[in-house]
């Protein structure tokens, strides 16, 4: 996340017409306009596996994944995740999810404080999130903070399983690093093959 576009108070109106026709996406938060960076291929490879496994996994429900491109309001804030799954989208609003039950979002170095505290509280008070799903990228961990469980985290590492459960599906560990080259990913596969 980069340093605000500008410090003037932007009204949501007047930033969700901005998006529409702006090169570069933004999110709104506090009345504060921030511009979003670029990703790294280990970000996209982790939300492009979760995005397709929802996906599959949801075909023919009334639930279905989104993935980067699609807002997420929460209160007057809007936000980008990384892959966030809506079972009511309101067509009246094409832009933007506003009862996500599963937020994701990739860590990184620019990223993660603003994912573990501003986004982590605004998301929590949407009604609808059942599940708040934290990825580190250059590391084995994936942080799950769910609602049924006080939002309190669990983290789940290499030969573990994730389970879902506001999607109801289980993946291991290894499925959502598939293809990631970080170091702990790249010694299991070494290990794996040397088996």
């Amino acid at each position: 996340m980069l340093k605000p576009k500008n410090i003037n108070i932007v009204t949501e109106q007047d930033y969700l017409q901005g998006e529409l026709i702006s090169d570069v996406k933004h999110e709104l938060i506090d009345g504060c306009v921030y511009a979003m960076a670029g990703a790294s291929a280990n970000h996209e490879r982790i939300a492009g596996n979760l995005y397709r496994k929802f996906g599959n996994h949801l075909e023919g429900s009334p639930c279905e994944p989104f993935g980067s491109d699609m807002k997420v309001k929460a209160g007057s804030n809007f936000f980008y995740p990384d892959v966030s799954v809506d079972c009511h989208f309101d067509e009246s609003q094409p832009y933007y999810v506003e009862s996500p039950i599963i937020i994701v979002e990739v860590l990184s170095k620019a990223t993660r404080k603003m994912d573990e505290t501003v986004k982590l509280l605004s998301y929590i008070n949407i009604a609808s999130l059942q599940e708040y799903v934290l990825i580190e990228q250059d590391y084995i961990d994936i942080q799950v903070i769910r609602r049924n469980e006080s939002w309190l985290p669990r983290h789940y590492f290499l030969g573990d399983e994730v389970t879902f459960e506001s999607i109801n599906l289980t993946l291991s560990v290894e499925e959502i690093y598939a293809r990631v080259h970080n170091e702990e990913m790249l010694e299991f596969l070494s290990n794996q093959t040397s088996q």
